[in-house]
Formats: structure tokens, sequence, C-alpha cells
């Protein structure tokens, strides 16, 4: 099983940027705690950050026919990347939203989310765990068949 790990714009700042908000893991550790959990669920995972929505795209075009779902967090893009969201849409994989913080308890413009419609769920407030949650939710819903 092949899932994608996609971070959208100002993810490479983790680590860095409002620590308060986003952690203190960099996306280089987060990275490896999830392609750890996903090797011990028998998952490879690719993972993908990109400060450009395009090159998001691009990403996912290239990459989807080959993999059995995504895990996102398009950062900024959550609110308005509806290109992104048609590209996700398209593949036609389960995808997994995940945000470091809790996007319903920040300004109020933050809790729109247009990629949460196509989506299979999403994993907000629970820091770099989200995305442990969001993998092993994944995987296993795909050994399932679901």
């Amino acid at each position: 099983m092949r899932i994608l790990v996609i971070q959208g714009p100002n993810l490479n700042m983790l680590g860095k940027r409002k620590r308060e908000i986003y952690g203190d893991k960099t996306l280089e550790e987060v990275d490896s705690l999830v392609k750890k959990e996903g090797a011990a669920l028998n998952a490879e995972v690719v993972s993908f950050q990109s400060n450009s929505e395009g090159a998001l795209i691009d990403f996912i075009q290239e990459e989807a026919s080959s993999a059995d779902g995504i895990i996102i967090n398009p950062g900024a893009l959550t609110h308005y990347g509806l290109s992104l969201r048609d590209a996700l849409s398209d593949t036609r994989l389960p995808v997994v939203e995940v945000h470091l913080s809790n996007i319903y308890a920040r300004e109020e413009w933050r809790a729109r989310s247009v990629i949460a419609p196509i989506a299979r769920g999403q994993i907000s407030g629970l820091g770099w765990r989200g995305y442990i949650s969001a993998i092993q939710i994944l995987a296993n819903e795909l050994k399932e068949g679901n």
C-alpha cells in the first residue's frame, strides 16, 4: 500500500514558526515519524511539501495513479485552494485532511475548508499526532477495503 503525505504552504517552517500553535517538531521529524508508523502498518509513505499550489497539484497528478490514499495538510490552501481540491477529487482516492492546530478554535475564516467536502475525514488540533492517527485510520481502512 502506498500513501501520499502532502504538506502545503509554510509547513516547511515547522519547528521554527509559531511553536505555541504548530509545535516544536520540524517537518523532517514529522515525516520521519509518519514514515515509521507507515512501515509498521506495511504502508509506503511518500512525502512532499511545497509552498506552491501548482507544485502540489503537479505532484498529485504525477503520483496518484500509483497511490492508494492521500493525507494532506493544505495549510492556508485549506480555505481557498479550489484547484487543489479539484486535483484531489479527480484522483478518486480516499483523502484525510490534517491540521496541526484546531482550526475551529482560531480565527473565524480558518474554520472553512474547501477540502473537507471531498475528504474521507478531517483531523484537527492534535499536533503532529494527527498525522499518526491519519495514517493508522487510512491504512486500516484500505486494508479493510473501505
